[in-house]
């Protein structure tokens, strides 16, 4: 008996001081992160098409990473991706291999805006070097639009060229997946 109160106090100490080490560290994000993304390889979150036909508001001005300034305006009458992340949110990481996986089969036909919610921009210049993503990454620079609020990330919406929100997916989804790239390409 008090061998096996032995073992558990060394396992909770040492799951402890891993925890706290990866706390310390910052890696606790990149490790959740990775634990979701194996999840998503399941296929078990898989973004799903709107019932009701909500319109987009393309009232929204975007600065890129270089601190060039577009309008949503811009694409308006072709297919729009907008994903909203944050560097310190876990399962917005564990999705973006996924995202930039479906930019590289897809940005040809579809507009790909990934807005950052970080304040730190430097931070998120430093995470998108390191990440080797070749997605555009953008800041909102004016009051995002009503339809695209939400408290939760990531969120992600797809706009077809009609200006209908066809998919609004709040969390994390594998958007690489065969069925959705074709359904994309069918925009």
């Amino acid at each position: 008996m008090a061998k096996n109160i032995k073992r558990e106090v060394i396992e909770w100490t040492a799951f402890f001081f891993v925890g706290v080490g990866l706390s310390l560290t910052g890696y606790h994000t990149e490790v959740i992160g990775t634990l979701q993304r194996i999840i998503l390889t399941t296929g078990v979150f898989q973004p799903s098409e709107n019932e009701a036909t909500v319109l987009a508001d393309y009232d929204l001005l975007l600065e890129d990473l270089e601190g060039n300034t577009l309008s949503l305006s811009d694409w308006k009458g072709e297919p729009i991706f907008l994903n909203f992340w944050a560097t310190w949110c876990p399962p917005c990481i564990a999705e973006m291999p996924d995202i930039d996986k479906l930019y590289q089969f897809v940005n040809k036909k579809i507009h790909f805006a990934i807005i950052s919610v970080d304040d730190d921009r430097e931070k998120v210049k430093s995470f998108a070097k390191r990440k080797g993503f070749d997605f555009p990454i953008y800041f909102a620079k004016s009051r995002l639009p009503k339809v695209y609020e939400s408290t939760t990330i990531p969120t992600t919406h797809v706009i077809d060229a009609k200006g209908h929100i066809v998919i609004s997916q709040r969390g994390m989804a594998k958007y690489s997946s065969d069925a959705f790239i074709t359904y994309l390409r069918g925009l």
